[in-house]
């Protein structure tokens, strides 16, 4: 019998009709699979895994593997984005006795959830020849097979403990561990730069999504000020830089040559969608050219804030140009009818991976006729050779052609023509954490661009966050066609959920976002706490595992730790809550330890740290809000604000936001005012005399 069929996770509901006997994981699995005195076969996977599909084809379809399955072990199937916990424990069971990990993870345990054979992705043959195998271990050699899983289960916890308390260790003043930390990481990111391909490391690359924020707001301290043109029209002449162009990076500003060789490299690659906007998962060389193809909302939002970032610090057209296209590529693939944004695109369509996306110049003949063709292939690199597979190319846009209007009447027939092919899978379930990054996006980017829709969408997808999310000062992790599922939050989710709530507080002048971040927040401090300052990644009255995971390194997302670190510090900057502040710095108490071993997996805790070293700058903005001179200062606020500062919009009648309270316009004139921990200048009324303010040492 298989029982995924009232799941609310599209993976596990993709794997109902199966002929396996699955079991979502629940006590009851475990309790059965004891009553039948057989072990536990868990397989982990997500909607949007190219390999997963692929085993489910060949194994869990397969009515014969499917009988031996049902015949020997107990199969339990698991969304690992529904239960990052899960996935967090048993893939460090598989990384430690395998020394890799990736998905769909296979692991087999005992019906104590004690791991004893763990591994990813088997082909048919194997995969059932190795089921038949741990069924005769298990029946002939139980005392080696059980022992085994009680060392394993124990290395685990143990581990976990002592990694924890070594990354802590203990730390001085904050500010000049924060300094050393960040200036540690920027030669370790450089050692790792690709400098002919942009990016860090070789194949395959993932984004680097945090190390970019953190990279840019590094700049933003240390470093010579670049700032764009606002959207309103260029820098005013009277600005302190003022003119059309903005200068070029100083000398020796290695962290923003690091950030835009890298932004540059993946926007104008084959992991970019050239055509509908959006990034894939990962590239599968180290150049950029062909990415695994599915699509992840929480890349995607990260990369929208980071693109953004960049286009306010130097000017570049491409990084605005991207930061709009992936808003409107999430707007337009990923919502729901509720108003939330689903989770992620599958990379095959029609049981082909990439063939949604993918070109060859006789297509292109067909589309545009000859001349656009050609004009197309050298455009996006499409030959008759493909780079990709069976002569199909992947689109590339590696420099910007000189006839930009026919670019675009090309790329928008292209586009029209694709929409006609098979589409991917939609993973369309709502995961708390990845509305919360999207929100941040979204409301700033709807700010810094005048772009009151995608506002609009943030405060569409905190609504659903709040209104289904949401009780009682805690988090559901997941929902799905707006009904709430059944797993419990997690410190991310809390983290970024607070996070985009902060944001889009300071975005549209709404006290309610900042109320009921200061709840989240408080549920974090209380249930997440590990009573050291640092934290776990599961509520103390959750679920019970083989250990407690507390993960602080990044991973695709901010970690849980990192990214409550930084909802504490933003919530301090807005309330002048000590408290707040005092978590969150000692949060990254683990922060120097991991900097200076691996920065790469700090980048959201260094970009905090980057933001604490700032102060973080508190810009309060009051006015009426129909005045023309509110939204040019407001703007501007986000425009120039220091690295990590917080924004609060009022019309200074009152307001139930901290930052507000005393604050009203200047001789009846809108104003600003900048302050650090509740300290401010004088205000002032202009949007020169802010971006002055503003571009003050910290």
């Amino acid at each position: 019998m298989n029982r995924l069929k009232d799941s609310t996770s599209p993976y596990l509901l993709q794997h109902a009709d199966n002929p396996v006997d699955w079991w979502p994981w629940r006590e009851e699995a475990f309790a059965e699979a004891a009553r039948r005195d057989v072990p536990v076969m868990l397989s982990v996977g997500y909607a949007a895994c190219h390999w997963c599909h692929v085993m489910a084809h060949e194994s869990f379809e397969d009515p014969a593997t499917a009988a031996v399955l049902n015949e020997h072990v107990v199969a339990v199937k698991v969304d690992r984005e529904e239960r990052p916990d899960v996935d967090s424990v048993y893939m460090t069971a598989t990384q430690a006795m395998t020394g890799q990990g990736g998905w769909p993870m296979t692991v087999f345990m005992t019906p104590e959830k004690e791991p004893f054979f763990c591994g990813t992705y088997y082909p048919r043959d194997y995969f059932r020849q190795l089921v038949l195998n741990i069924s005769q271990a298990w029946h002939d050699q139980r005392d080696d097979v059980t022992g085994r899983a009680k060392q394993v289960a124990s290395a685990l916890a143990e581990n976990a403990a002592a990694t924890a308390a070594a990354l802590r260790g203990s730390h001085g003043e904050l500010g000049p561990l924060f300094r050393q930390a960040a200036d540690v990481a920027v030669q370790g990111l450089s050692r790792d730069y690709d400098a002919a391909h942009g990016g860090f490391g070789g194949a395959p690359k993932f984004p680097p999504s945090m190390v970019l924020e953190f990279l840019l707001r590094h700049h933003e301290r240390t470093g010579e000020a670049v700032l764009a043109s606002p959207p309103g029209g260029p820098i005013p002449p009277d600005s302190p830089r003022g003119g059309t162009t903005p200068p070029s990076p100083p000398e020796g500003s290695v962290a923003l040559q690091l950030a835009e060789g890298t932004c540059e490299a993946m926007a104008r690659g084959g992991m970019y969608d050239q055509l509908g906007g959006g990034f894939a998962r990962y590239s599968v060389d180290a150049g950029w050219v062909v990415p695994h193809f599915e699509k992840m909302l929480y890349d995607n939002a990260l990369l929208a804030r980071v693109y953004a970032h960049l286009w306010r610090r130097t000017g570049s057209a491409l990084a605005r140009r991207v930061a709009e296209q992936t808003c409107d590529w999430m707007l337009r693939e990923l919502r729901t009818a509720e108003g939330g944004i689903a989770a992620s695109l599958d990379a095959d369509s029609e049981g082909e991976e990439g063939k949604f996306y993918v070109w060859r110049p006789a297509e292109l003949r067909a589309v545009l006729g000859p001349e656009d063709a050609e004009f197309a292939a050298e455009a996006f690199h499409v030959t008759e050779a493909g780079t990709f597979e069976h002569g199909a190319s992947v689109l590339q846009l590696r420099s910007e052609p000189e006839d930009a209007s026919r670019l675009g009447r090309v790329r928008a027939a292209l586009l029209a023509a694709r929409s006609g092919r098979v589409r991917p899978g939609r993973d369309d379930k709502v995961v708390a954490a990845w509305n919360g990054l999207a929100i941040s996006a979204l409301a700033e980017c709807g700010l810094l661009f005048a772009r009151p829709d995608l506002t609009a969408a943030a405060r569409d997808s905190a609504g659903l966050l709040a209104r289904v999310h949401l009780a009682g000062g805690r988090l559901v992790r997941t929902s799905r066609d707006g009904a709430a599922g059944t797993t419990a939050g997690t410190l991310d989710d809390y983290a970024c959920v607070a996070e985009g709530f902060l944001t889009l507080s300071g975005v549209t002048g709404e006290a309610r976002w900042l109320a009921l971040a200061g709840e989240l927040l408080e549920a974090a401090l209380g249930s997440f706490g590990d009573g050291q300052g640092g934290f776990y990644d599961t509520a103390a009255d959750d679920e019970a595992l083989i250990f407690r995971p507390a993960d602080p390194a990044d991973n695709a997302t901010p970690s849980g730790a990192f990214a409550v670190a930084g909802a504490l510090l933003g919530y301090s900057a807005l309330t002048g809550s000590a408290r707040h502040r005092e978590a969150a710095g000692s949060a990254l108490g683990v922060l120097p330890g991991i900097a200076a071993r691996y920065p790469r997996a700090a980048g959201m805790g260094l970009a905090v740290a980057e933001a604490w070293l700032a102060g973080p700058a508190e810009i309060a903005v009051v006015g009426g809000p129909d005045d023309e001179r509110t939204r040019a200062l407001h703007q501007t606020a986000l425009h120039a604000a220091p690295p990590g500062a917080v924004l609060a919009l009022g019309d200074g009648t009152g307001s139930d936001i901290p930052l507000l309270e005393g604050r009203g316009p200047v001789d009846g004139a809108p104003a600003a005012y900048v302050c650090r921990q509740f300290t401010c200048q004088a205000p002032v009324t202009t949007p020169a005399q802010l971006r002055d303010v503003l571009a003050r040492p910290a």
